[in-house]
C-alpha cells in the first residue's frame, strides 16, 4: 500500500492514527514535531502526510510551506488536521498548501475515507501531466533515482515560466492552458530529438534530464524556441511589444513583460547524491536566485 508519515506532537494521537491506517494496510512512520517531519520527507519520501496544525517549534503550516516550496516534494498530498474549526484558519491552510482538512476530533471511517480519497488522486496523476502529457510525480523521481544508482553523472535542467501568473490572469485559463502544453510539447520534443527525458513537475514547472555537457545547449535552445510558443498564444501587436498590460498583486494596472523561460541547471554526481528532496532544495533556492537577476540560465551549486 502507501507509506504514511504522521506528525503530530500528542503521541495519543499518532498512535490512534497508526492503528486506524495499519488496519488498511499502510506502512506509517511517526514525527513528533515539524523539525523531524522535515528530517523524515529528506531522508524518504512518503506518498502522504497525515499533519498537525498546533505544534510547538514550528507548526504544520510552515512545515506544509516548506514543503509545498519544494518543486519536487510539493505533489505529495498534506491531509492537515486541526481542532480549529475557524474558516480563516483552514483558507490560511490552504493557501500554504494544504490539499485537505480533518477537524479533531475525528471518526476513524472518515480519517480513512480521505486518505483513500487523497491517495487515489496522486495514482492518478502520478504517471502523465493531463495538460502537457509529460512523465510527471514519481516517474520523474524514479528516473533520476535510477540514473543515480546506475552510477552515471548528470543534469537536471528545472524550467520555470517567468511572470506567468498575471500572463494567466490576463489571458484566461484557455490561453494559460494552451502555452504549458506548447510547452509541454517543445521539452518533449527536445528530449526526443536528443535522448533525454523531460518531465512535468506541475503548473508552470518543467524539467529535462541529459548529460552534463549537452545542459546549457539545451537550456539556449529552449527558451529561444519557447518564443515559438508564446507567439502562437498572443496576438502579433502584443508579441511584437514583447509585454502586456495586467493586473499587480494590488488590482492595479501594470505592465508585464510575456513570460519566458527560466532555466536553474542542477548538477548531479552519485557520489555526493543525498536525495530527491535535497535536489528539490537546490533547484528551488537557485530558482529564486535566477529570477532575482532578471531571469535566464544558472548554473546551481550543490
Amino acid at each position: 500500500m502507501a507509506y504514511i508519515l504522521c506528525v503530530d506532537d500528542e503521541p495519543s494521537i499518532s498512535s490512534l492514527i497508526r492503528q486506524i491506517l495499519q488496519v488498511e494496510g499502510h506502512e506509517i512512520a511517526i514525527a513528533d514535531d515539524g523539525f523531524e517531519a522535515l528530517d523524515s520527507i529528506a531522508a524518504c519520501e512518503p506518498d502522504l502526510i497525515v499533519l498537525d496544525r498546533s505544534m510547538p517549534g514550528m507548526d504544520g503550516i510552515e512545515v506544509c510551506r516548506r514543503l509545498k516550496s519544494n518543486p519536487f516534494l510539493s505533489r505529495v498530498p498534506v491531509l492537515m488536521l486541526t481542532a480549529l474549526g475557524n474558516v480563516d484558519f483552514k483558507v490560511e491552510g490552504f493557501e500554504a498548501g494544504v490539499d485537505d482538512y480533518l477537524v479533531k476530533p475525528f471518526e476513524p471511517r472518515e480519517l480513512s475515507a480521505r486518505v483513500r480519497s487523497l491517495l487515489r488522486l496522486v495514482a492518478r496523476e502520478g504517471d502523465r501531466n493531463p495538460s502537457s502529457g509529460l512523465p510527471g510525480g514519481h516517474a520523474i523521481a524514479q528516473e533520476i533515482e535510477k540514473r543515480v544508482a546506475r552510477g552515471e553523472s548528470f543534469s537536471v535542467i528545472y524550467f520555470d515560466l517567468d511572470h506567468f501568473k498575471p500572463f494567466a490572469d490576463t489571458f484566461g485559463f484557455a490561453v494559460a492552458d494552451a502555452v504549458i502544453s506548447g510547452t509541454g510539447a517543445l521539452l518533449g520534443e527536445m528530449a526526443s530529438e536528443s535522448g533525454d527525458f523531460a518531465g512535468h513537475i506541475g503548473g508552470d514547472d518543467f524539467l529535462l534530464i541529459c548529460p552534463s555537457h549537452r545542459a546549457q545547449v539545451l537550456c539556449e535552445t529552449g527558451a529561444a524556441r519557447f518564443g515559438e510558443v508564446i507567439s502562437r498564444a498572443v496576438s502579433e501587436e502584443i508579441f511584437a511589444r514583447g509585454q502586456f498590460t495586467g493586473l499587480n498583486r494590488d488590482g492595479e494596472p501594470q505592465d508585464f513583460p510575456l513570460a519566458k523561460l527560466t532555466a536553474v541547471i542542477v548538477p548531479v554526481a552519485p557520489e555526493s547524491w543525498i536525495s530527491v528532496a535535497h535536489l528539490g532544495e537546490a533547484a528551488a533556492t537557485w530558482k529564486k536566485a535566477a529570477k532575482a537577476r532578471g531571469g535566464g540560465v544558472v548554473l546551481a551549486e550543490v
